[in-house]
């Protein structure tokens, strides 16, 4: 007789013990600093952040999205602090779930590739409610979609086709929310006038609070 597939919970306590990536690197130089790994959500949760890897901030405070880029991506959703940390509602499940450490140019590293390799599968199992996910970045969207013509920018301006695949969880692909990005959002204006709306109505239906406007911006997507 099989045991039963383990919950998140159990899932999540096992992977913020864990050590891979500082004690036994499989890629790369040992994690630069003590782990953290940060990851939210139940299995109750409908919506999930796929994201890259926590900043600086996030991980001294050990919460995700706890800078200027969470503060924009909250104002993408149309969620306030309450429901964005939520998580019998929202998962955020990173590629890598500790912070990577700094550059030579001072940002951020690319997520641990032992982390994803070793957690993902289990902690997306002990998901089965969920209805959307949000692919943030090109590891997300490589490890989500496979690699794409045209890069970031390929995949997210082919939203439309993405989210209405035939598949569930329904999948939409964004850029990060970080400053770094700002460029980005100046030269794809479509991104805040075409997507953001669809987005912001996805989201208050998946999250249980679409309103009849949100309900006619989604069928933009056809």
């Amino acid at each position: 007789m099989s045991l039963p597939a383990p919950t998140f919970d159990e899932t999540a306590a096992r992977l913020r013990a864990c050590r891979i990536c500082r004690d036994s690197p499989l890629y790369g130089p040992p994690l630069p600093q003590e782990p953290r790994p940060i990851v939210q959500g139940s299995a109750t949760a409908r919506l999930c952040i796929a994201s890259q890897a926590p900043g600086t901030r996030a991980n001294r405070s050990g919460k995700p999205f706890s800078d200027p880029s969470g503060v924009r991506l909250r104002s993408w959703l149309g969620l306030d602090e309450a429901a964005f940390y939520d998580p019998a509602r929202v998962a955020i499940v990173p590629m890598g779930s500790c912070f990577p450490g700094l550059d030579a140019k001072g940002g951020d590293r690319p997520p641990r590739r032992e982390c994803a390799e070793r957690w993902r599968g289990e902690l997306f199992a002990g998901l089965p409610d969920l209805a959307l996910i949000l692919v943030i970045g090109q590891y997300a969207q490589a490890w989500h979609l496979g690699r794409m013509p045209g890069g970031l920018t390929g995949t997210v301006r082919g939203w439309r086709t993405i989210l209405g695949a035939e598949r569930r969880p329904r999948v939409l692909p964004l850029p990060h929310p970080s400053w770094r990005n700002n460029g980005w959002l100046k030269r794809e204006p479509w991104f805040e006038s075409e997507l953001l709306p669809v987005l912001k109505a996805e989201v208050a239906r998946v999250m249980g609070g679409a309103q009849a406007r949100g309900d006619a911006v989604s069928l933009r997507i056809d």
